[in-house]
């Protein structure tokens, strides 16, 4: 079995439109386990007790954005070590820094392509 069929992604934005996207993308690749959630706090909540290997999250979320649904992440034992991606349109110097300081994975900027999507996930999970 390759990592392509074991991977468990969870794609978190409160956009159905960007989450179509990153699906779409997903598929493209070739990943075929993922969840999707619109809001940071219900992505949390499931996460708990469905854990997932990576978090792919939208910067701007009402509620709980990318960086505090980040930040939950890293402070819970059962989640700290989940790899965690975000996906945003506007990388703004104090964002990166922030998201790195929390113990980012990895960044991609929209719009994106289905191949920039795979490097990016295959640097923090290994080859697809």
């Amino acid at each position: 079995m390759s990592l392509k069929d074991s991977l468990r992604i969870m794609v978190v934005d409160d956009m159905a439109t960007s989450r179509g996207l990153i699906t779409q993308a997903l598929d493209e690749i070739g990943v075929k386990t993922y969840l999707t959630e619109n809001d940071g706090r219900r992505a949390l909540e499931r996460m708990a007790t469905n854990p997932v290997h990576l978090v792919l999250s939208d910067y701007n979320m009402p509620g709980l954005d990318g960086l505090g649904l980040l930040k939950a992440l890293r402070t819970q034992p059962a989640t700290q070590k989940i790899g965690f991606i975000l996906v945003t349109g506007k990388p703004t110097p104090e964002i990166v820094a922030q998201a790195k300081q929390l113990g980012l994975n990895n960044m991609i900027k929209k719009p994106f392509t289905s191949a920039s999507m795979k490097q990016c996930i295959e640097s923090v999970v290994g080859r697809l």
